[in-house]
């Protein structure tokens, strides 16, 4: 999938800003559902390993996305005050664990540096946004799972 255009025609992008740990990270809004509290996390035998289970949600059964695992960030136990997002990439829904969403910021095309400036081939990163008060990473929901991992996460969730 082609990546997201930037700030099209003076219009400012909408991040979805959350944290994990002491990183901010941010999603394209376009990209997010809704987020919702921490519910109890089923676990799904043959998944990825970066897969912690599926919720279910209005009815829906999404696979549950563990972040710290992709990111290499230390781990911890999912705590109640977590919250996830849940989003979707062009093949299906994902429910992503974050510590807290923070915030919902506009930027101009000129606050927004694309991932292959910084540093090409800059793995699940889409953008940089420059904020007043630091930089925050835009991930590429469509790079977060492997060619082989879908496979996988398609097999695991057949079943369902």
């Amino acid at each position: 999938m082609n990546v997201e255009p930037m700030a099209v025609m003076g219009k400012p992008d909408q991040l979805l800003v959350f944290a994990l740990g002491d990183q901010r990270c941010a999603l394209y809004l376009s990209a997010v559902d809704r987020v919702v509290r921490m519910v109890e996390i089923t676990p799904l035998p043959k998944a990825p390993a970066i897969v912690s289970g599926v919720v279910n949600v209005h009815g829906e059964v999404i696979p549950v996305i563990n972040l710290r695992k992709r990111f290499d960030l230390p781990q911890r136990d999912i705590a109640l005050t977590d919250q996830l997002v849940i989003a979707h990439t062009a093949r299906r829904p994902v429910a992503l664990v974050v510590d807290t969403v923070t915030d919902i910021v506009e930027c101009a095309g000129r606050e927004l540096v694309v991932a292959e400036s910084i540093l090409p081939e800059l793995e699940y990163v889409q953008g940089v946004a420059k904020l007043k008060d630091g930089l925050i990473l835009i991930y590429n929901l469509e790079q977060f799972l492997s060619l082989e991992e879908e496979e996988s996460l398609d097999q695991a969730m057949a079943p369902l």
